[in-house]
């Protein structure tokens, strides 16, 4: 027994004499310093050591003198990438060799641009403009992707009433870019659209100023920065003016929403009769007859085959019509705006107000409009 747990210690000792010594991995260090362009320290951003042979990175952080430093690098060829905090690549070298000894690597950005513009017949000023101005415009598109990242998501909560969403999203927006129009455009739009909601009457008016406020802000915008190359600039900037126009009349302010609408006008002829149409429903509203009457006359010259300019031009004629013993007497041209609208939409919305209204004032509804259509439509 004895001699065979002598000859078991043996065998161990032996295999413990196989067993390879384990002795520290075969790597090597690198190092460096990162300058920009202007020979001043990196110090935020991150050099990544990618190998080209395994595809292992190294990703070593600058330290505020612009340095980094890391043991343990594999030997072998890498690529080498200057990288800053939003990860963009400033520069990278390729086939860099690391051994077992120390590697130096520095980033010195000035001397780099004074190579490639020597190496592209140009000055170093003129490859450092054009570098800058390559960043600007990577910054811009992804400024722009960010953007409209939150312009999607603020109108996806907004067609599905969540308008307190909305608004959030779109002050987030302004608050990355504060120089974009249709930003604060929107945001009023999101502020007007909620203000019908709310139950308070003091909280309903401050969205709608605050509406205000953000078109007047995209309008401010949109006019110190025209696009020429825009062909719809003028129109778009008459929808800001008339999404102004319609807050100022909901808010009781009808002499600055005739005023804005007015101004849609000027700026979108194409569309004036619209325009037009606004300023007499807001003239309407507020009771002033003889102003709407003339605003849709404007809207019936511009556009003779609107019909509800027609039946809301009645209806402000009707509110000057006089009693004469237990008659109503409405002004002339009362009865024929009533009946053009028949005309032009004999079973539109209005259809049955305006014969009603005709009634009212012992006017006839002319049938001769439908029999001649009907007759048409015979051929």
């Amino acid at each position: 027994m004895k001699q065979r747990f002598a000859w078991i210690v043996l065998v161990v000792l032996a295999l413990g004499l196989c067993v390879p010594p384990v002795f520290a991995q075969a790597t090597g260090s690198v190092k460096g310093v990162c300058k920009d362009a202007d020979g001043n320290v990196i110090s935020e951003g991150t050099v990544e050591w990618l190998s080209l042979e395994t595809g292992r990175k190294y990703t070593l952080k600058l330290n505020k003198k612009g340095e980094y430093f890391s043991l343990g690098i594999s030997p072998g060829k890498y690529k080498v990438t200057l990288f800053s905090p939003d990860g963009k690549d400033r520069f990278h070298f390729s086939g860099v060799n690391v051994s077992l000894d120390e590697t130096t690597l520095d980033f010195d950005l000035k001397k780099e641009t004074a190579a490639a513009a020597q190496g592209q017949g140009m000055s170093t000023e003129q490859v450092k403009a054009m570098e800058e101005q390559k960043a600007k415009a990577q910054k811009e598109q992804g400024t722009v992707k960010t953007l409209n990242e939150r312009l999607s998501a603020a109108k996806a909560a907004a067609d599905a009433g969540d308008f307190e969403t909305a608004i959030k999203i779109m002050q987030e927006a302004t608050a990355i870019d504060a120089t974009r129009d249709l930003l604060f455009f929107k945001l009023g739009d999101y502020y007007r659209m909620s203000a019908p909601k709310q139950t308070d009457p003091a909280e309903k008016q401050k969205r709608f100023e605050a509406a205000a406020t953000n078109y007047q802000k995209a309008i401010e915008l949109r006019t110190a920065n025209p696009d020429p190359k825009d062909p719809d600039a003028n129109g778009k900037l008459a929808a800001y003016y008339n999404n102004l126009a319609e807050v100022y009349a909901k808010s009781n302010k009808i002499d600055d929403a005739v005023a804005t609408y007015n101004k849609a006008a000027q700026l979108d002829p194409t569309h004036a009769g619209q325009y037009n149409f606004n300023i007499g429903a807001v003239l309407t509203n507020a009771g002033k007859v003889d102003d709407a009457i003339a605003a849709f006359d404007k809207v019936i010259a511009v556009d003779p085959s609107k019909a509800d300019a027609y039946y809301w031009k009645g209806v402000n004629m009707i509110g000057k019509a006089t009693l004469k013993g237990d008659k109503m007497v409405a002004p002339d041209g009362t009865a024929e705006a009533f009946n053009k609208y028949l005309e032009l939409a004999p079973t539109g919305t209005y259809a049955q107000p305006a014969k009603d209204m005709l009634a009212s004032i012992g006017a006839a509804v002319e049938t001769g409009f439908s029999k001649k259509k009907a007759a048409t439509t015979k051929k």
